[in-house]
């Protein structure tokens, strides 16, 4: 089936009769759809094009209707359903006006080939498919007939072209008044009319024409005739013989474009993505924070393009309706000479001024007044298809046909980066401080500094720009000093800069000012959250519906990453303040603490079932705010938000090996106690001492604190609401005095208990069986607990398991059971992503191994293991691993490396760890040996936990 929409709204079948269609609204529709061929045209556009900007009350229905009947006459696979609209499944080369289109190109390129016969050919053919005015049944369809109109006016042209090629100027003369008496402005036709009339012999005639062009553009448009035209004009006056052959190439324009007086760093890769979707699309705008560097970007990518080029300053614009103006202005179109009865508005000089123009027209800054860039946008890509558009802004245009494209930061290293050159931030910053402190470089001394900066700008050009500049009174060390009042700190940019690029106050309160009430009350609370938050989250606690969100994100004040919403830190800093301002901070952080309180409420319950890897994951991206939280309640003294905060923050803590952080936070809390116990949150204060002794380092205080926990809870206690703490308890408070007794007691309660608790009791009676040397029922445990911890999809109480099973088997000489189990505890820890416990089996497999005479496989898994555990600062898995290396390095005979490497372990070793004393053991063993003649065997390598 073929479709016509050329003209009237037609369908023809294969025998090539037209197919009744019905009523307008069934033509209509049909030539939406076959405009867009083969693509989904959301309802949204089918409603707008059937019934215009005000359509009727249940609209839904009627265009449902609409459809029903257009698939009774073409059938019901040709209009297909989607969720986002509707389809006509047909190709594209079946519908007239996209044959015209690839027609026309076709012809262009072969009369720029030279082969003006068959241009000629090929644009007759697609000219003949016409058969009246475009979408003549939609005419709702918008833009889309005009830009038809002018395809087909270019069309037009290229075939009187490629006649004039031919030579058929006498037969061309009349066609040509007749084209230009409708289309007056066309300064390419006045142009060929003039070649035709010269090469039919008729000089003065040729003359003339361009005399009334001159009158013609100048009265209508203010500008002089173009290049085509003046060297037609020229061509004709000197009697030239060459007027007969194809136009000579014109130099290129470059209008508004400046020079540029610093180098270009850090956006090759976004520059040819630039230039790639400029290529592909007729419009591309770069979106991004202010002081990204989209104006410079835009800058840069204009200038390597073939065509003409206009670059359009948006920002100085204060009100919308001057956005045509400013263009006319850049473009160098002076105010027309007609008279004042008879004005030209811009939108019409502007489209006619471009209409024959093969241009690239940037338009710069376009936020403050984006509907009226979008309509000026709109309208002109419909009119003019030699146009291509080129924007930048804080948000998108949100038209047609618009090919958005980001403009992040530039990349950052991490903190303690091996190169920071590598780096486009830090290139920036050593780039623009070197022109201000000759002979600066970027080197060992202060490259941490200088990372550290722009890490805290997070990576703006402008930002990074404006602190290098500092460096003319200031050193490297004093500006990163200074970053915490950034603003006042980076507040002299240049004097010739716009203002709002001259300050980063600047920069931000120039967004903060385009923003609405609500996105500004929004910007402003959402400053308390420190890593980003998701919708739900920033909706309960800011108090404002998502869509106010997701508009921030559009205007570039947030950034969506990973489905979660987060500022830049300038940004967050700018936002604070005026949080602060408005009186609400304290509101809005209570807010956010009982939002993270309720989170770890939630996630504490399921880390210790199948549903732990979601969870960690979730509290993974949660943890700073978290912990942000929990500061704030200990500084306000909010002491059971701040209990059950840490309390139910403990086991995501323990898994994750975040020892560090947790036990200061910990320490600062008991610190705010006192001298109190929250009876009812006993629970809870238990827990809050245990994790301030789990980092190794508990001083006297803390010790004394650990000794009464021994008396509040006993080791058997069960936990009615901290399930975590029934592990943590005995791990932390040493062993029971009697065993056998601790046995019996584990075991009398052990059936009762909730699933997670009874596999953990399983682990709890082996290792106590293991004691007793017991090792078969120890065993028997072992595995119970196991097998329990795989059914409830428990993967940290499975490590444990495997771990105790595997010192067991290790103890007993199994060597190739225990590296078995290691390797499972290893495999079982990374899925996890526990980095302690993956440490551990690290070094268990170690101690297999240099049993089983692979020292090297050893040497690597323990090498390993020493930079996860100084990674997450676990002393007794760094002690641990410096001792297995040293015992390789005895058995290599190099007593004196091993010496070194022992007295290391012995100072990380815990004095006060759960499980530190057999290590101790182990090391002071080892010592011993390294003072016997190299290559004497290696002793006390037996690890027990």
């Amino acid at each position: 089936m073929r479709f016509q929409i050329l003209g009237p709204t037609a369908a023809l079948g294969e025998d090539g009769e037209p197919v009744a269609l019905g009523g307008p609204r069934v033509r209509a529709l049909l030539a939406l759809l076959a405009l867009h061929a083969g693509r989904v045209v959301a309802a949204d556009r089918l409603v707008a094009g059937l019934y215009g900007p005000e359509p009727p009350e249940g609209v839904a229905n009627a265009l449902q209707s609409q459809v029903s009947r257009l698939r009774r006459a073409l059938g019901r696979d040709l209009v297909e359903f989607h969720p986002a609209g509707y389809r006509l499944a047909a190709d594209p080369s079946e519908v007239d006006a996209r044959r015209f289109e690839q027609l026309a190109a076709d012809g262009r390129r072969a009369l720029a080939a030279g082969d003006p016969g068959r241009a000629a050919e090929l644009l007759r053919e697609g000219l003949e498919l016409w058969r009246g005015a475009p979408l003549a049944d939609a005419p709702h369809a918008g833009g889309a007939a005009t830009a038809l109109e002018e395809l087909r006016l270019a069309a037009v042209e290229d075939r009187v072209q490629a006649d004039l090629d031919l030579g058929r100027h006498r037969e061309l003369a009349g066609e040509l008044r007749g084209l230009i008496a409708a289309h007056p402005l066309r300064e390419r036709l006045r142009a060929q009319l003039m070649r035709a009339l010269y090469g039919s012999g008729r000089q003065a005639e040729a003359l003339t024409v361009y005399d009334e062009a001159r009158k013609t553009l100048g009265e209508e448009l203010g500008v002089e005739p173009g290049a085509e035209l003046a060297a037609a004009h020229l061509a004709v006056l000197r009697a030239d013989p060459a007027l007969g052959a194809p136009a000579p190439p014109v130099t290129r324009q470059r209008q508004g474009l400046r020079a540029q007086l610093t180098s270009f760093v850090g956006r090759a890769e976004e520059l040819a993505q630039v230039r790639a979707r400029l290529r592909a699309d007729r419009l591309v705008t770069l979106i991004g924070p202010g002081g990204a560097g989209k104006t410079r970007l835009a800058a840069e990518a204009a200038a390597q393009e073939p065509e003409d080029v206009c670059f359009v300053p948006l920002a100085p614009v204060s009100d919308s309706s001057d956005v045509p103006a400013a263009v006319l202005a850049a473009l160098g179109v002076r105010e027309a000479l007609r008279p004042a009865d008879r004005p030209v508005d811009p939108l019409t000089r502007l489209a006619t001024a471009l209409a024959g123009r093969e241009l690239l027209l940037v338009l710069d800054n376009c936020e403050h007044v984006i509907t009226a860039t979008a309509e000026l946008t709109d309208h002109l890509l419909a009119c003019c298809p030699g146009l291509r558009v080129l924007a930048t802004g804080r948000e998108a245009l949100g038209i047609t046909g618009e090919s958005i494209l980001p403009v992040a930061p530039l990349p950052l290293p991490p903190p303690e980066a091996g190169d920071p050159l590598a780096y486009p931030a830090v290139r920036l910053f050593a780039d623009r401080a070197a022109a201000v402190r000759p002979g600066f470089a970027v080197d060992a001394g202060n490259a941490a500094q200088v990372v550290r900066i722009c890490r805290a700008l997070d990576g703006l050009p402008l930002a990074i720009e404006l602190a290098a500049a500092r460096l003319r009174t200031l050193s490297v060390a004093d500006v990163a000093a200074r970053l915490d009042d950034r603003f006042r700190l980076l507040a002299r940019g240049s004097r010739t800069a716009l203002p709002r690029h001259q300050t980063l106050h600047a920069v931000v309160a120039w967004s903060w000012d385009l923003l609405d009430a609500d996105e500004q009350r929004l910007a402003a609370r959402l400053s308390v959250f420190v890593g980003g938050a998701r919708p739900e989250a920033a909706e309960r606690v800011c108090g404002l519906p998502e869509e106010v969100l997701f508009s921030l994100a559009e205007k570039s004040l947030v950034e969506q990453v990973g489905g979660r919403y987060r500022m830049l830190e300038t940004i967050q800093a700018f936002c604070a303040e005026r949080l602060a301002e408005s009186g609400e901070a304290a509101a809005l952080r209570d807010a956010h603490t009982g939002y993270c309180l309720d989170l770890v409420l939630a996630a504490d319950a399921r880390l210790r079932t199948r549903e732990q890897l979601p969870w960690l994951a979730r509290l993974d991206e949660e943890s700073d705010d978290v912990n942000a939280a929990l500061r704030w309640a200990i500084e306000t003294g909010q002491v059971e938000t701040a209990l059950r905060l840490l309390a139910h923050s403990a086991c995501y803590w323990w898994m994750r090996g975040h020892r560090a952080t947790s036990a200061a936070l910990a320490a600062d809390l008991l610190a705010t106690l006192g001298e109190r116990r929250p009876p009812e949150l006993m629970e809870e204060y238990v827990m809050c001492v245990l994790v301030s002794a789990w980092a190794g380092t508990a001083d006297r205080r803390a010790r004394e604190r650990l000794e009464e926990v021994r008396t509040l809870l006993p080791v058997t206690y069960l936990p009615e609401r901290v399930e975590f703490l029934m592990m943590l308890l005995s791990m932390l408070t040493g062993p029971p005095g009697d065993f056998a007794e601790a046995y019996e007691l584990v075991t009398a309660i052990m059936d009762g208990l909730p699933p997670w608790q009874r596999a953990l009791s399983h682990s709890g009676a082996a290792f106590v069986l293991q004691a007793l040397g017991r090792i078969e029922e120890a065993l028997e445990h072992f595995e119970q607990g196991r097998a329990e911890f795989t059914e409830i999809g428990e993967r940290w109480g499975l490590t444990l398991v495997l771990s105790g099973l595997g010192a067991l088997y290790q103890e007993q000489g199994d060597y190739r059971r225990a590296c078995a189990l290691a390797e499972e505890a290893l495999a079982t820890a990374r899925e996890l992503g526990a980095v302690t416990e993956t440490a551990e089996a690290l070094c268990r497999r170690g101690d297999a191994l240099q049993h089983l005479g692979e020292p090297a496989r050893a040497r690597a898994d323990y090498l390993l293991a020493v930079e996860l555990s100084g990674r997450n600062g676990s002393g007794e898995m760094l002690a641990w691993a410096h001792l297995g290396l040293a015992e390789v390095a005895l058995r290599d005979g190099a007593p004196g490396q091993a010496r070194a490497l022992l007295r290391r372990a012995r100072e990380e070793c815990p004095e006060d760890w759960f499980s530190a004393h057999d290590t101790r053991v182990r090391i002071d063993a080892a010592l011993a040996q390294a003072g016997a003649p190299a290559g004497g065997p290696v002793s006390g390598t037996v690890s027990e936990r």
